[in-house]
């Protein structure tokens, strides 16, 4: 065997990673079989008109994409969606499958970051196909909630996503909590003049953003759900569930927008009061500034006041032998009347114009 033959047989090819995580059939709400493979599960099916199957993938490659989308009748748009990932909340239809974007919530209260999930859901008459990019959300929890309630399989791939869309939404409560938790803290450090706050206040804002986008659109899809999307029918139970489910997500809807409002006003504050503060500041600076000014002028008026006496003690000082007023009689008290003077006149100076 040459190399290059070695290398294409598939008994020496090395194993491919599959990314099937759960691979579970139903028959009438029941479980009917855990296929190994996807060509067992599509031998199933085959055989069981009317079972479904409920396949979940954890970052999938493109063959097997490409495999479910031959044997599902799978539209190209939607796998590629699945396949790159990055897509916002919505509902779509290709003939008789429907196409879902979810993007689940977790909060990292370290971080004060949302952690999104992203999640892409095909759902057809006898087969549902659950595609994740990340961890996020948690389908396990919600495959044995729906395993617990045969009544609810029995619905069929809608079922499935009304418990799916249910675990997402139930999933932003913790979220919404975490974030009306910081905005509490970050209320508490404005009024504190901490200033770090403003980097803060932005960047929670810019997760509440993320958050109401990863929220707004599920009103639609419900609504859309509830009328039929699917088949043109939905049963009385699984309407009530999803208008259940969208009271939820109203609720959701109106704390972020509240959110919103509260982090806008906060930033609104904390600039007033920034400001506040500057000009505190910028008042404090002046008044002392002034009153370094008063001091300076107080200081220079007395030292010319005493400067002035000391001139005339200075003339007196040289010693020279041609001084006439040495030899006056009335010279000294007439030098000392000329000090004084001087030292009145020149307080009476300074002190018109404040500077004493």
């Amino acid at each position: 065997m040459t190399t290059t033959d070695a290398a294409t047989d598939p008994a020496t090819a090395p194993a491919r990673r599959s990314s099937v995580v759960n691979n579970v059939v139903y028959q009438d709400g029941r479980r009917l079989a855990a296929p190994a493979s996807l060509h067992e599960t599509f031998d199933l099916l085959s055989k069981n008109p009317t079972a479904l199957a409920w396949i979940g993938l954890y970052r999938p490659d493109t063959d097997e994409l490409g495999e479910l989308q031959r044997e599902f009748g799978l539209h190209e748009l939607a796998i590629e969606d699945a396949a790159l990932g990055h897509q916002r909340p919505k509902l779509e239809r290709y003939g008789d499958t429907l196409f879902m974007v979810l993007r689940a919530a977790k909060y990292d209260d370290a971080d004060e970051e949302v952690d999104f999930g992203e999640l892409h859901i095909f759902a057809g008459t006898n087969f549902l196909i659950t595609v994740r990019h990340s961890e996020g959300p948690d389908l396990s929890v919600v495959r044995r909630r729906m395993e617990k309630s045969p009544d609810a399989l029995r619905e069929g791939a809608e079922a499935v996503l009304y418990g799916i869309l249910d675990a997402v939404v139930d999933g932003y409560g913790p979220v919404v909590a975490g974030l009306a938790n910081d905005i509490d803290e970050i209320e508490v450090q404005v009024f504190d003049g901490d200033p770090k706050v403003s980097k803060r206040i932005y960047l929670l804002n810019r997760e509440v953003i993320d958050f109401e986008r990863a929220v707004t659109p599920l009103t639609q899809i419900i609504k859309t759900l509830a009328a039929g999307y699917a088949d043109g029918y939905v049963g009385e139970v699984l309407e009530q569930y999803l208008r259940d489910v969208d009271d939820h997500v109203t609720q959701i809807k109106e704390r972020v927008e509240e959110f919103r409002a509260l982090l806008r006003d906060i930033l609104q504050v904390n600039a007033t009061l920034v400001a506040q503060r500057q000009a505190e500041e910028a008042q404090s600076l002046n008044e002392q500034n002034t009153r370094q000014a008063i001091m300076s002028r107080r200081i220079a008026a007395w030292a010319a006041i005493l400067f002035a006496p000391s001139i005339v003690t200075g003339i007196y000082g040289m010693n020279f032998r041609n001084m006439p007023e040495l030899g006056w009689t009335y010279g000294y008290p007439i030098a000392l009347g000329v000090m004084v003077l001087l030292v009145i006149i020149l307080y009476l100076v300074f002190k018109r114009r404040g500077w004493l």
